[in-house]
């Protein structure tokens, strides 16, 4: 099977995907490079993988993730990134500010329950996780609803350059965090709207034509056509997602 001829397809446990040199999820028996697990099977400069389309979350450094404090305790927060392993937060990757901890109680800075976005600053081998938040990207994020997805999903979600994400924000005027650990946090009117495109995405993320098709539910639901708005400088784009706190 000639590497240009095969594209992307649908696979199952066992299922063949080519001979050669076996990547993620998949591994060679008798000169056969086969599928570990369900997903959609690629293959690329003579290796044949394979991304899941179900799974748990595998903490990866530089990750962007959506999590909640679960945890505070002496100079760090512990928190839930939807993954087996809980991840830390150092104080030091937290406020900038001095901290006598003698005299204040971190719940000041963030307490039980609290959403954040934190960066993924560094894994171990033995899967201990630190978060950061001294990217000008993460916060807390106050309010709003949070939903679940598969994490294999989340690009799909964010869709090409951030385009399906951002079409969705556009249309029902919500604020939007798509953490890479499938966790999605969403604020605004018209959230249980944007919830259910999101998790239309989801579901039919290997549908021709996703982008177009999930327009035309929200132009219905909105009741307006979509215009694409012009891409925001980072700058702007925090600066309005502060103002919206």
């Amino acid at each position: 099977m000639n590497e240009e001829d095969f594209g992307r397809k649908l696979v199952i446990p066992g299922d063949e995907i080519g001979s050669g040199k076996a990547g993620h999820n998949a591994y060679e028996e008798d000169g056969k490079v086969l599928s570990k697990v369900v997903g959609l099977a690629e293959r690329r400069n003579g290796m044949a993988f394979v991304i899941p389309l179900s799974g748990i979350y595998s903490p990866k450094r530089g990750d962007g993730v959506v999590g909640k404090v679960q945890e505070v305790s002496f100079s760090k927060w512990i928190v839930d990134v939807n993954s087996p392993y809980d991840a830390v937060l150092p104080l030091n990757e937290a406020v900038d500010e001095f901290v006598d901890f003698t005299k204040t109680d971190l719940t000041k800075y963030f307490n039980y329950g609290d959403m954040v976005f934190a960066e993924i600053s560094s894994v171990s081998k033995t899967k201990n996780v630190q978060l950061s938040m001294r990217d000008r990207k993460c916060r807390k994020l106050r309010e709003g609803r949070i939903i679940k997805v598969v994490p294999a999903k989340v690009p799909r979600i964010i869709g090409k350059s951030g385009s399906m994400v951002e079409m969705i924000k556009s249309m029902t005027g919500t604020q939007i965090v798509v953490g890479q650990n499938g966790v999605v946090w969403i604020k605004g009117e018209n959230e249980v709207v944007a919830a259910e495109a999101i998790l239309t995405v989801e579901k039919m993320a290997q549908k021709q034509g996703l982008t177009d098709y999930i327009k035309d539910i929200l132009e219905k639901k909105m009741g307006k056509p979509y215009e694409a708005q012009p891409k925001r400088s980072e700058e702007f784009a925090e600066e309005e997602f502060k103002e919206g706190e």
